[in-house]
């Protein structure tokens, strides 16, 4: 098969599995009322069967590209979502929880969205990239944050449960905060698609980058804030770019940060604050209230477990593949086992994190509810270094 024919063989795989997630979440909503386990064998198996779709994707693009389709954010965050069911189904392989899919599958799919908002050309790899320790770092990274994600929807369910929703307390506060970040989060994704896709809002600025190149940052929602001595352009054909007027704040950051990320960031707070302060306003109670009777038959003990167990298993696989393989390719990209990059650091970061909640588990007895509030932590760790770090943040793995 030809380049194109594996590339749209990629994509079709992509969106069957998107579709096949969307539908499973129905039988696994039966299932937690249901007597029987049909409903959630449905699910487990719609849900499988968009699994192997996605690693066809892979396959696929893998072929297509001539090298492991790991090398961009539209790969990385696809690879992301791919681990996170595969983690999903090792977990429920092991305690048949259903439960977990309607929290798992939500998230995955508003991955697989997210990623597709970047570029999905293929493209040869940068020197730096060409070995397959790249493949073996980033595949054992995505499938260590796979795991430690079902750490943190087990540690969330367990909170739900938990936490009484008719009376205040810290945890019900905290735990409504957790809900309004997953609003922000919601806001973020839909409203870069939006005016990215849908709306196609465009306004260009010529810059100098962090390395002295004369650059041009596209944004796809109005510049709140841009790069030190922005002007703004636009394009005049044949790569050639004229003086005009787009809409400025004045508020500037130096190219080390990305001004167009950052615009987005903001955006979506104000966005998803302004959402979920009308949520709260038609429902007129917290929103974490309203999520809490899903998981009213929940065993505390058993997402306990889960939680701890998933953690035992994600965290030496991170530590593996976010450490020891990651400065072995560094070392061979760049010459040196570890360089204070600032994806360097917040690996570090999570490691160590990840490292304290054992000994704290293990060695001071927080189970339960603290042990949930760190695992729902860890998660907040591992999405800042995937979105804020690879994006915001210019660093030798800043991604499209």
């Amino acid at each position: 098969m030809n380049h194109d024919t594996l590339l749209n063989i990629s994509s079709t795989a992509l969106y069957a599995a998107f579709i096949l997630y969307l539908i499973a979440i129905l039988p696994f909503s039966a299932s937690i009322k249901a007597k029987r386990k049909g409903s959630e064998r449905v699910g487990v198996t719609l849900t499988a069967i968009g699994f192997v779709m996605q690693l066809v994707y892979f396959v696929t693009r893998w072929m297509a590209a001539g090298h492991a389709p790991v090398s961009n954010m539209y790969e990385f965050l696809t690879m992301f979502g791919i681990m996170m069911v595969g983690g999903f189904l090792i977990i429920n392989a092991i305690y048949h929880t259903p439960i977990l899919a309607l929290f798992s599958l939500p998230i995955a799919m508003l991955v697989i969205v997210y990623a597709s908002m970047f570029s999905r050309d293929v493209s040869p790899l940068i020197p730096a990239l060409q070995s397959n320790w790249l493949a073996i770092h980033v595949i054992t990274v995505t499938l260590s944050y796979g795991i430690l994600s079902v750490s943190a929807v087990a540690g969330l369910i367990y909170l739900l449960r938990y936490v009484d929703s008719n009376e205040k307390s810290i945890d019900a506060f905290w735990l409504e905060v957790v809900m309004y970040f997953i609003v922000l989060v919601v806001a973020f994704i839909m409203t870069t698609i939006v005016m990215k896709n849908i709306v196609h809002y465009e306004d260009n600025f010529f810059y100098i980058d962090k390395n002295g190149n004369e650059t041009v940052a596209t944004y796809h929602l109005p510049a709140l804030i841009t790069f030190e001595d922005s002007v703004p352009v636009d394009h005049n054909g044949n790569n050639e770019w004229k003086e005009s007027d787009h809409f400025m704040t004045g508020i500037e950051v130096p190219p080390v940060l990305n001004a167009q990320k950052l615009t987005t960031v903001v955006w979506s707070i104000i966005i998803g604050s302004i959402l979920f302060v009308i949520i709260r306003l038609i429902a007129r109670r917290t929103i974490f209230s309203m999520v809490k009777p899903l998981t009213n038959k929940v065993s505390l003990p058993l997402m306990d477990e889960i939680g701890y167990r998933s953690v035992i298993i994600g965290f030496p696989l991170f530590a593996l593949g976010g450490l020891l393989f990651a400065s072995i390719w560094a070392q061979i990209a760049w010459s040196r086992f570890w360089g204070w990059d600032p994806k360097e650091v917040w690996a570090l970061v999570t490691f160590l994190f990840y490292a304290i909640f054992l000994h704290l588990r293990l060695g001071k007895g927080w189970e339960g509810k603290k042990s949930a509030w760190l695992a729902v932590v860890g998660m907040g760790i591992i999405l800042f270094n995937v979105i804020a770090v690879n994006l915001i943040i210019a660093g030798l793995h800043s991604y499209a």
